[in-house]
């Protein structure tokens, strides 16, 4: 059994596709991002940069004590290489080439969408935005096109078959509409975006939740305070005990 600390943001949403994908029995366990859950001791024993998502797989293939895995990618690794597909052992050009485009979207897609929108949300109290907007707008345009001129002549990111190069990317793409791209400029991305959103497995680890949808609204102005302190402009934690 895997044990998934989740809350449903893309890197979330790339366990899960896996999960459905491969069919491994799985359960949720919340970790509310917005609420702070990343902070508990309990977790950071797990993934110690107080980032979802985490597993820990209670069954693993060297029939030891439970292993804990953070980092997505590096979760879709194990998961893939402990199911055997999805991820080519036995040929190693096949191997490295899903590996690199899975670094690919951990080190650029991943980071620099997710920059973009964070400074898309700022308001004008954090002062002027405009050259972060631009940078990174600008960035996720290109890093679109590195996609797009990936697959013109392939059908998946990888090569010819589908693979956890394809599940790492795919939810950061679901939303290019907000992200302001037009998928006319890029036809090939949205080929392979429409033949992956028909998958059913795609379709299931999409709609995976972690419980019912907060209000902002609901939050106390105390609670809000509380969060913005700890989720905004964090700094090293000191050592346990020191």
């Amino acid at each position: 059994m895997i044990d998934l600390y989740f809350w449903p943001t893309p890197n979330g949403k790339k366990v899960t596709i896996l999960l459905e994908e491969l069919g491994t029995p799985y359960r949720i366990v919340p970790i509310n991002i917005g609420r702070g859950d990343q902070f508990q001791t309990s977790f950071l024993a797990i993934s110690p940069n107080n980032r979802m998502p985490a597993i820990v797989d209670t069954e693993p293939h060297d029939g030891g004590a439970p292993i804990s895995i953070f980092e997505s990618g590096a979760i879709l690794f194990y998961l893939a290489e402990k199911d055997g597909r999805l991820w080519p052992q036995d040929d190693f050009r096949a191997k490295y080439e899903v590996s690199q485009w899975v670094i690919w979207q951990m080190a650029n897609q991943g980071p620099k969408f997710g920059e973009r929108g964070h400074f898309a949300r700022l308001d004008a109290s954090f002062g002027d935005q405009s050259y972060a907007q631009r940078r990174y707008n600008d960035e996720v345009h290109r890093l679109y096109g590195v996609m797009n001129n990936q697959l013109y002549n392939r059908p998946y990111l990888a090569g010819n078959a589908y693979s956890i190069a394809d599940i790492v990317s795919y939810p950061w793409t679901v939303s290019w509409r907000q992200q302001g791209v037009d998928f006319d400029e890029f036809v090939y991305v949205k080929r392979w975006f429409e033949e992956l959103s028909a998958r059913p497995a795609v379709q299931r680890g999409l709609a995976v939740t972690a419980g019912p949808v907060e209000d902002p609204a609901s939050l106390t102005p105390e609670e809000q305070d509380r969060r913005r302190k700890i989720l905004y402009n964090q700094r090293a934690r000191p050592v346990p005990g020191v």
